[in-house]
């Protein structure tokens, strides 16, 4: 899997290459006015229901930065692909940057809407040091996820006391689903229960392909012989993984298993970036690179 990713990334990146020796030979060496732009890269995602939180991170980041113009990018191949065969175009964030370097933008904050600094992450900061040795801008710097530091940790958990169902009593459990990852930087999730838990202790994060895993949540919540508990995505956008794995009526979905179990589930279809407490940690985030500028 890795390899192939490898190999995805030097392909685009070959391609981006060209792309940007193009551009710089037809500006003949020229010295180009500062032009600051902003690009927004995110996994992405094909659900229409998901819409919504990617058009609340565009109209809060154009907010905040009024004079500075936006582009997107979605990292993810297999939606962008979906999304072309519909009629709408997203470019990779490697495409993105060559149509901007072509656009006469001399500086670039790449902000990454991932919530941890996982393999998408590291993939799209490879592509940022290639543009970077490649000189096509003065500056083109990369912005943390939503999760990257303490004060981070300690904001994203204020967000998410914010923000869990009004109705949701004392005795009842929160489950976050986060994706998870086999990137080193999946022990945010752990991390995260923890100081969510010595504010809440009934509280739990768990992923769909890390640690820690539905099992071991569902074993903590019997223990505390919790009877209900409410199933909210852990992702920026309440797609495909909210609707099927998490609040699907398949057998494997959590809210199957967990019912199954006798804890009664009410999920809550809404990403992390509906809700301006986390977006407004994303775009403090842009702000970071736009210092250096």
């Amino acid at each position: 899997m890795l390899q192939r990713r490898c190999c995805r990334v030097l392909a685009a990146l070959m391609m981006v290459f060209f792309m940007t020796t193009v551009v710089m030979a037809g500006g003949h060496g020229e010295k180009l006015s500062k032009k600051v732009g902003i690009l927004l890269v995110a996994f992405g995602s094909s659900e229409d229901s998901a819409q919504v939180s990617f058009e609340n991170i565009d109209r809060k980041v154009k907010q905040a930065y009024p004079d500075i113009p936006v582009r997107w990018a979605y990292t993810s191949h297999i939606i962008r692909k979906k999304l072309a065969k519909e009629g709408r175009i997203l470019d990779s964030p490697e495409v993105a940057l060559a149509k901007m370097r072509d656009e006469r933008f001399t500086h670039v904050a790449v902000a990454s809407l991932h919530t941890i600094g996982g393999a998408e992450y590291h993939d799209l900061r490879r592509s940022v040091g290639a543009f970077k040795v490649m000189g096509g801008f003065e500056h083109v710097i990369l912005a943390y996820p939503l999760l990257a530091t303490q004060e981070d940790m300690e904001r994203v958990v204020d967000a998410i006391l914010a923000t869990i169902p009004k109705e949701r009593q004392k005795d009842e459990a929160v489950v976050l689903m986060g994706h998870g990852t086999h990137h080193p930087s999946n022990a945010f999730y752990a991390a995260l229960m923890f100081q969510l838990q010595l504010k809440d202790p009934n509280i739990f994060v768990g992923t769909v392909e890390g640690y820690p895993g539905l099992d071991l949540i569902q074993s903590m919540m019997l223990e505390k012989k919790i009877k209900k508990a409410f199933l909210v995505p852990f992702m920026s956008v309440a797609g495909d993984h909210a609707k099927n794995d998490m609040a699907g009526d398949e057998e494997d979905s959590w809210k199957s298993i967990l019912t199954k179990a006798g804890i009664d589930c009410v999920p809550v279809l809404k990403g992390t970036a509906e809700f301006d407490e986390f977006v407004d940690i994303w775009v403090d985030h842009v702000g970071g690179p736009l210092s250096h500028f």
